[in-house]
């Protein structure tokens, strides 16, 4: 698949500024991808400890567990996740078929990531995150 460059999109979640909330975030954003997304952050939320807690970044939906996690969005033609470069890259053949970039995965709301494999992205970051803490 075609590399994408993350950075030459604009959310497109609407509203006036940023959104304060996650759930103010998808409320904006049109289906099939407010779906699609839900799907994501149910699957994110499931692989985070308790303590983690749901933010704002960069204007898109974010995860915080010891630091910033991982980010979520939906884009006009694609919906991105942004687990780090370190992470994307210890996954890359199980992302093979989906549109990377640095530390973003690109997929659309007809083949987005399977849940089990944002499960594992998620743990793998959380780990990643947790063993930074430590040292």
């Amino acid at each position: 698949m075609k590399k994408v460059k993350s950075g030459n999109y604009s959310s497109v979640a609407k509203g006036n500024g940023a959104p304060k909330s996650v759930d103010e975030y998808l409320a904006g954003v049109p289906e099939p991808a407010r779906s699609t997304l839900n799907q994501i952050r149910a699957a994110i939320r499931s692989a985070v400890p308790a303590e983690a807690i749901e933010t704002i970044s960069y204007r898109i939906p974010a995860i915080k567990y010891k630091g910033m996690l991982v980010w979520f969005a939906a884009f006009s033609n694609h919906c991105s996740l942004f687990p780090t470069a370190a992470v994307v890259e210890a996954f890359k053949d199980e992302l093979k078929g989906f549109s990377t970039s640095k530390g973003t995965i690109h997929f659309t709301t007809d083949k987005p990531l399977p849940v089990t494999l944002v499960k594992k992205l998620v743990k793998a970051r959380v780990a990643q995150s947790e063993s930074k803490k430590r040292r």
